[in-house]
């Protein structure tokens, strides 16, 4: 089990660092005819999600197609509360997906990898209100410095240096705002899944299944409000090519291998991934996107979120003494 809990956080690392990396190439890079179009690439990624995750049932099911079909019968029309329960989660995470396109579109991979650790402050705060759980005076300590730390990452530079792709203003707060909505959105989602999947039978792939469902249809809803016309002009697949496919593969195998860490591995080697993640996302944005250049604001803040995430994920270890029977105490004196 220990291999297999390093193997999916290597994975993560990479699909993390690649999704973010790939994404915001593929909104910013300049390409003849029209770009792709977010809102259907959302709804590609669940397609292939779902896909996946059948042939995963599949072989769980010991490669018998009747007992695919009947495990899913069962679980997706013989149990419509608890698959209904999913359809609050899924379109949460429909929104965050949607939500991270625009984020990449206005800010450099390193400022959104950083930010988008405050997902650990809210993820928090909804445990505690929705899990009743309680959290070490270490862990609210670790909240606060990494509120700090990302306030850090967002103080502007006194000067940009030359040759520097920049946005404006108004882009940046955009992706600022776009970001923490995914950082509530995803955490509240996330809350909800981990309460639903307590004491249920179903194996994860099932429940990704579930999810993945309620994401299409949400994201097709998404596509006929804000691209119908686009999708009617020019198609629904419009300026799709080997990056844009990349990015949809990797959102798609990201939801599997994020659904592989909850349940194999523990939080410090999380933090560890996480930290990675901002080193290597920081030194490709540098010196392959050239749309960054680190500040001293920066690397203060970023040194304190990753520190902030190893605080938080350091396990409390409570030293208990041995209890001494009292018949013994007696015998003693």
């Amino acid at each position: 089990m220990v291999s297999l809990k390093y193997l999916s956080l290597g994975v993560l690392i990479i699909q993390t660092t690649s999704l973010v990396l790939t994404m915001r190439y593929s909104r910013t890079a300049e390409q003849r005819g029209p770009r792709y179009l977010s809102s259907t690439a959302v709804v590609v990624a669940e397609v292939m999600k779902i896909a996946a995750c059948v042939v995963l049932v599949f072989f769980e099911q010991g490669l018998s197609i009747s007992r695919l079909g009947s495990t899913l019968q069962q679980e997706l029309v013989g149990k419509p509360v608890e698959t209904l329960k999913l359809a609050v989660p899924s379109v949460l995470y429909t929104l965050q997906n949607n939500l991270l396109y625009v984020a990449l579109s206005n800010l450099d991979a390193a400022t959104y990898q950083v930010t988008y650790q405050l997902k650990i402050l809210t993820t928090a705060l909804f445990s505690v209100a929705m899990l009743g759980r309680r959290l070490e005076m270490s862990k609210w300590v670790a909240l606060v410095l990494l509120m700090a730390g990302v306030a850090l990452v967002q103080l502007p530079a006194e000067s940009k240096p030359e040759g520097t792709k920049t946005h404006s203003l108004g882009s940046q707060f955009v992706g600022l705002v776009a970001v923490l909505t995914a950082c509530c959105t995803s955490a509240f989602a996330g809350v909800y899944f981990e309460k639903i999947l307590k004491g249920s039978r179903p194996s994860l792939w099932v429940r990704n299944i579930q999810l993945g469902l309620f994401g299409a249809i949400f994201g097709m809803f998404a596509v006929v409000m804000s691209d119908y016309e686009l999708v009617v002009e020019l198609g629904f697949l419009q300026g799709y090519n080997s990056i844009t496919w990349t990015v949809v593969s990797l959102q798609a195998f990201g939801g599997l291998v994020i659904a592989a860490v909850i349940k194999y591995a523990d939080n410090i080697l999380k933090g560890f991934a996480t930290s990675l993640s901002i080193i290597l996302s920081t030194l490709m944005s540098y010196y392959i996107l050239d749309d960054f250049r680190p500040t001293s604001y920066f690397f203060v803040g970023a040194s304190i979120v990753m520190a902030a995430t190893f605080l938080y994920s350091r396990e409390v270890k409570v030293n208990i003494a041995p209890i001494i029977p009292v018949a013994v105490k007696a015998s003693q004196q």
